[in-house]
């Protein structure tokens, strides 16, 4: 199995990078993992609605660079849909049913993910009602 993680912006923090470092070595004999980080674009403080459309599209342009239609592709949003584990293994074994080998994460930045982003997506998905 192959799973491709594509998000905005970069983890700085060495501790951050380390527990990734770690969690990515542990999975390396069930999955193939690659994490795909693009920029994040810049924005001035108090930005009006118009500005943040665009930040937003923008973002998803540089995502939608990384992804192919051979991907299951999974966005994570807080408006999406909240699983427990069980719906989550169905989930995946219905995607590889369909013939997905490759599940694509996709994770927006600061302002989320664009609605033609989301409507590409095979699936919508929320890990908490927390917006980090």
């Amino acid at each position: 199995m192959k799973i491709k993680i594509v998000c905005v912006g970069k983890i700085k923090e060495k501790y951050l990078n380390e527990g990734i470092m770690e969690y990515l070595k542990r999975l390396q004999s069930y999955a193939q993992v690659e994490i795909i980080e693009v920029s994040e674009t810049k924005i001035n403080d108090n930005p009006n609605a118009s500005q943040i459309k665009q930040v937003i599209d923008d973002e998803a342009s540089k995502m939608e660079n990384y992804l192919n239609e051979k991907d299951y592709l999974i966005a994570l949003d807080v408006k999406g849909k909240m699983i427990n584990n069980q719906e989550y293994v169905s989930l995946i074994e219905n995607a590889k049913l369909m013939g997905y080998s490759s599940f694509c994460f996709i994770i927006g930045g600061s302002y989320g993910l664009g609605l033609k982003l989301k409507e590409k997506c095979h699936f919508c998905w929320s890990l908490s009602k927390l917006v980090m």
